[in-house]
C-alpha cells in the first residue's frame, strides 16, 4: 500500500456559545481547522484534523499547519501509511520539531490501518474499555455568578466535572472558584485551569485562598519550575498540561512528583503515535489523564474517542467531545455526547465519513 495523493482542506468552526475565553484575555470565536485526506494506491482513504486554539496558545498556528504539511507531503508520497512507525520517523527527519503538523498526518494513518486491518482504532491501541468514556465540560472565562450558572446548565446535559477557565486578575479568580465550588454537587469533579496565565506569586495567593474547597489546579504558571513550586505550596491536587510535551517532560515532572494529573493533548505531542507512548507510560507509573486536543471538530473527537476510550479506566480522568461546542459538522459518524459520555465507532478506523460539501474543494493537493 503507498500514499498516492494527499489533499488538504480548511474548515471553520463557530462555537455554539458565541466565544471562549481564557487567560490573559484569550478568545477565539471561529476555529480554523485543518483536515487532511490521504488517497492510497488502492483508492482506500483517511482522514486527520489539527486545531489550534489560535496562534497564541501553543506553538502552532492554523496557516503553519498546512504549510508543514506542505513541507512533508513529498516526504510521504509513495510510502505505506500503515507503518505509523516509520511514518513518524520520516516526518521527524524532514521537518525538526512543529509536532502539531505532524498529528493530522500520523491520524490519517491510523484511519487507514483501522480501515485496512477491518478494526476500529480503539481496537488498535490497546481493547476497549468500559462501556463509555466520561467527559468533561470546559466553563469560558466570565463573571463569577455566570460561570456557576453555566455549571449549572451543563449538569443537566449530564456532565460531573467542570473546568474553569481562570488565570485572570487574582481577585476575580478567587471569586470565581468559590462561586462554582458552592454550586458543586456530590461526586462533581472541580478542575481550575489558569492556562499558564498566573505569575507565580498571584498563583500562591490564589491556592491559599481556596485551599479549604474541593479543587483541581492546573498549569497554574507558564514555566515548569513556577508551576512546581505552586505544588509543593498546596495540598491541593495538581494538574500538569502545557508543560507535558512529550516522554521527556513526563518523566522529569513524575520525578520532581510535580503532579498528581496530566493533560495528554494529541497534537501537542504529535499524534495518536507518540500520545499512546505517553499514555502508556502513565498508565505503567499509574498517572490519571485527561485526554484529548487543542481543539477541533468531529475528526479530532473522533480520535480523542479511541484513545480514550483504551485507556484504562481507573486512568482516564476524563476527555473532550469538542464537536459539541461547534456548529458545524465536519463528518459522519463521530462520537456524540449522551448524558455527560462519549463511546468510540467499532467501525473500522476512526470510524467517521467527511461530509464533502462542508469540506469544499481542498486548499491544497500534492501527488
Amino acid at each position: 500500500m503507498k500514499i498516492t495523493d494527499i489533499r488538504v482542506y480548511q474548515v471553520d468552526l463557530p462555537l455554539v456559545e458565541g466565544r471562549y475565553s481564557w487567560s490573559g484575555g484569550k478568545y477565539v470565536e471561529v476555529f480554523d481547522s485543518t483536515i487532511v485526506e490521504l488517497i492510497t494506491e488502492e483508492g482506500t482513504i483517511g482522514y486527520g484534523e489539527v486545531c489550534p486554539l489560535g496562534p497564541f496558545y501553543l506553538p502552532a498556528f492554523a496557516d503553519g499547519a498546512r504549510a508543514g504539511i506542505g513541507e512533508l507531503a513529498p516526504t510521504l508520497l509513495g510510502q505505506d501509511p500503515t507503518a505509523v512507525a516509520k511514518i513518524n520517523r520520516r516526518m521527524d527527519q524532514a521537518l525538526l520539531g512543529h509536532p502539531y503538523v505532524k498529528s493530522a498526518l500520523d491520524m490519517a494513518c491510523w484511519d487507514l490501518l483501522g480501515k485496512v486491518s477491518g478494526l476500529p482504532v480503539c481496537h488498535l491501541l490497546g481493547g476497549r474499555f468500559g462501556e463509555s468514556v466520561e467527559l468533561y465540560r470546559a466553563i469560558s472565562q466570565g463573571p463569577a455568578n455566570d460561570m456557576a450558572d453555566n455549571v449549572a446548565g451543563y449538569r443537566d446535559e449530564g456532565y460531573t466535572r467542570f473546568q474553569l477557565k481562570v488565570g485572570g486578575l487574582v481577585s476575580d479568580d478567587i471569586r470565581r472558584i468559590h462561586a462554582v465550588a458552592d454550586v458543586l454537587k456530590d461526586g462533581e469533579t472541580l478542575v481550575a485551569d489558569a492556562n499558564t496565565g498566573w505569575r507565580l506569586d498571584d498563583a500562591l495567593r490564589v491556592v491559599a485562598a481556596v485551599r479549604d474547597r474541593d479543587v483541581y489546579i492546573e498549569q497554574p504558571c507558564a514555566l515548569y519550575e513556577h508551576c512546581r513550586t505552586v505544588r509543593e505550596k498546596t495540598s491541593l491536587p495538581f494538574v500538569l498540561d502545557e508543560n507535558v510535551t512529550g516522554l521527556d517532560a513526563l518523566l522529569r515532572a513524575h520525578e520532581d512528583r510535580a503532579m498528581d494529573v496530566i493533560n495528554l493533548k494529541i497534537s501537542k505531542v504529535g499524534g495518536l503515535t507518540r500520545a499512546r507512548q505517553i499514555r502508556d507510560l502513565c498508565v505503567s507509573l499509574n498517572i490519571p489523564m485527561t485526554i484529548e486536543d487543542s481543539w477541533g471538530g468531529d475528526i479530532i473527537t473522533a480520535a480523542i474517542a479511541h484513545l480514550a476510550h483504551s485507556t484504562p479506566e481507573s486512568l482516564r480522568f476524563s476527555a473532550t467531545d469538542f464537536n459539541s461546542y461547534v456548529t458545524v459538522s465536519s463528518a459522519a459518524g463521530a462520537p456524540q455526547r449522551q448524558n455527560g459520555t462519549m463511546t468510540a465507532s467499532e467501525e473500522p478506523g476512526l470510524g467517521i465519513s467527511p461530509r464533502m460539501e462542508v469540506l469544499g474543494k481542498p486548499v491544497a493537493e500534492y501527488r
